[in-house]
């Protein structure tokens, strides 16, 4: 398990975050406690550096994460936003994902994600300060534009 800057009061690391076998170039993006939201509801995520700011962040939509229509439903891009926005924090900067928070996203759907296909957040960091990232970012699905997206993440206190 790679070494992980939001280890958090009980000094193990919160993130599994090494190389995936199955995916070369990318890391395993998981929690080391699999019962939470991530990844009891989104299933396998992978993460990568995408230049000096930014982040790409893949999951893989299965038949669960459908809508009536059977496309990707909002609610799970929406997660996937949510996530990526601590995974760019983390991997740019080296917040405290474990013990950072979100306090806004604002978001675009731009057109329908497809079951099946590799669904990609790509965050980038526009600014730190020293409580507050600021982001922006696409979701992509191949060459289509699913969402545009900023969000805020706020770092934890320190101690």
């Amino acid at each position: 398990m790679a070494a992980d800057p939001g280890t958090g009061q009980s000094g193990l690391s919160h993130f599994i975050v090494e190389p995936d076998p199955d995916n070369p170039g990318w890391d395993t993006w998981e929690l080391a406690d699999h019962t939470p939201f991530n990844m009891s509801a989104m299933g396998k995520l992978i993460v990568r550096r995408e230049g000096e700011r930014s982040v790409r962040l893949r999951m893989f939509p299965q038949k669960r994460h459908s809508n009536l229509h059977d496309n990707v439903h909002g609610g799970v891009t929406l997660a996937l936003i949510d996530i990526a926005l601590f995974a760019a924090a983390r991997q740019v900067i080296g917040a405290d994902a474990a013990g950072s928070v979100t306090l806004d996203i604002t978001n675009q759907f731009i057109g329908a994600g497809r079951i099946g296909e590799p669904l990609d957040a790509v965050p980038e960091v526009m600014k730190e300060t020293r409580r507050l990232v600021f982001l922006r970012g696409v979701v992509e699905q191949g060459d289509n534009m699913i969402a545009s997206f900023t969000g805020v993440v706020r770092k934890p206190s320190q101690a």
